[in-house]
């Protein structure tokens, strides 16, 4: 196993941080990083929102269901997927295809797992934050995002205060990947998997609104995080915004 393979199969979220800022050099290089990622056809639907200002933070930081560690991280970054730039070169082109929405929000996620591995590479660690979704049309006039740009994810990054956690068990290589074409569902692969996430939450403690409540199985979570993800507006703003009109 080389050290890359190393970083990438050890990795964990970190929610919390020292209060020590970043180096600028870093911050450059996470995003150099982030921007060498992979981009369908080299569009570059993406654009990412630093944000600097303290008390902006705290606005997000409420938006996001109050999740502390956005304040408390060295950075703060948002991913949007943005189809702004590439209208504003050729604007004669339809954009409301649904098709562009998928790209833009797969180049975001690709952008923002390296600068996540990046930052990790350097002895920092982050968390992903989903919940800049929670509220999207407030988020959205706070950012004062134009048309065909849309948040798709935050990234906490930071000093970790300590430890990382424990590498959180992930579905079987028998269950993920497919030979071929789609197979059923092993359910005795589930159960066995829920069996080991009851024992990783054991001995891990619940922090925040959006981590598990309770001790409990993977399909237990499943069922209650649907439930609880259904954001019903979503449709709406991706339509005021320009995207997935078609």
């Amino acid at each position: 196993m080389n050290e890359t393979i190393s970083l990438l199969q050890n990795h964990s979220s970190v929610r919390k941080f020292e209060n020590k800022p970043l180096l600028e050099e870093q911050v450059t290089d996470i995003f150099k990083s982030a921007n060498q990622a992979s981009s369908f056809s080299l569009l570059q639907a993406v654009s990412i929102i630093r944000i600097t200002d303290q008390e902006t933070r705290k606005k997000i930081q409420k938006l996001c269901a109050d999740q502390p560690y956005i304040t408390e991280a060295s950075e703060f970054w948002i991913f949007c997927s943005d189809f702004n730039r590439n209208h504003q070169i050729a604007p004669e082109v339809d954009l409301t295809y649904t098709e562009f929405l998928q790209i833009g929000v797969f180049d975001a996620a690709l952008m923002a797992q390296n600068a996540l591995t990046a930052a990790e590479s350097m002895g920092l660690g982050g968390v992903f934050i989903g919940a800049v979704r929670l509220n999207i049309e407030e988020m959205t006039e706070l950012l004062d995002l134009p048309e065909y740009v849309t948040p798709i994810a935050g990234l906490c990054i930071g000093h970790p205060k300590k430890e990382k956690n424990p590498i959180k068990p992930r579905l079987p290589q028998s269950v993920v990947m497919h030979e071929n074409k789609y197979e059923p569902l092993n359910l005795s692969a589930i159960n066995e998997y829920d069996e080991e996430m009851k024992k990783y939450y054991e001995n891990r403690p619940v922090r925040a609104p959006f981590t598990v409540r309770t001790v409990k199985g993977w399909s237990d979570h499943i069922q209650d995080h649907l439930e609880r993800s259904i954001l019903p507006n979503m449709l709406n703003h991706l339509n005021t915004q320009g995207y997935a009109r078609k």
